[in-house]
């Protein structure tokens, strides 16, 4: 019996996934094997197609997630030393408030900090309004995409900041954790969007000169 479309999109998709943990493999060689980086592919492709609104580009979205929780875990592991501080924003759908933390410094710190989001619960995507208050900043989240919560990402932050996700975000020894009282955007005006982004925009260039100033006095 020939296999059924269902069956055939199912091969695709293991392909795909399957090549995108070869390609991964050989970014981490003498880091991870090869049965943990393709775990980790597999998992992330679950996790994202439990909310994702659109399956088609799923599998490209999960080397990235994948690729980025590898990065993370093998921070915390001691693997990798970054040479920047790590953080990670936290919000229930990480569709609004936590994305445009992200992208906020990620433009104002221009590498000198390694940056993460995700959510308790992810939304299918992030919202509409925010990504067009963002796009007035010049910042474009046309290819941001909330993600799940995963333990690898907070092992490897050193500083977390949670928005509203209450007692889902875990606390862990030896973070340091800021919990900002922030609106959620989501159904809210274009103008109350823009006060919310430009209020998260505050926080974040007071965050960025704290971890500035804190690593060049652990440099001296």
């Amino acid at each position: 019996m020939p296999p059924t479309a269902e069956e055939l999109s199912l091969l695709d998709t293991d392909t795909v996934l399957g090549r995108a943990a070869e390609r991964l493999a050989g970014k981490y060689t003498g880091v991870f094997n090869a049965e943990t980086i393709e775990r980790v592919v597999h998992e992330s492709y679950v996790a994202l197609y439990r909310t994702a609104s659109i399956q088609r580009h799923l599998p490209a979205l999960a080397e990235h997630f994948a690729g980025d929780r590898l990065a993370a875990l093998a921070h915390a592991k001691g693997a990798i030393v970054s040479p920047v501080p790590q953080v990670l924003f936290l919000c229930v759908a990480n569709a609004g408030r936590s994305q445009m933390a992200a992208a906020l410094l990620a433009h104002h710190a221009a590498g000198t900090v390694a940056v993460r989001s995700a959510g308790s619960h992810p939304a299918a995507d992030v919202e509409t309004p925010v990504a067009a208050a963002m796009a007035e900043l010049g910042l474009d989240l046309n290819q941001a995409y909330p993600k799940p919560l995963t333990d690898d990402v907070v092992r490897a932050a050193d500083v977390v900041v949670t928005m509203g996700c209450g007692d889902a975000c875990p606390v862990l020894p030896g973070k340091r954790y800021h919990d900002w009282a922030i609106d959620d955007p989501a159904g809210r005006s274009p103008a109350e969007v823009r006060r919310i982004r430009d209020d998260i925009d505050t926080r974040v260039r007071a965050l960025l000169a704290e971890l500035v100033d804190q690593h060049a006095g652990a440099i001296a």
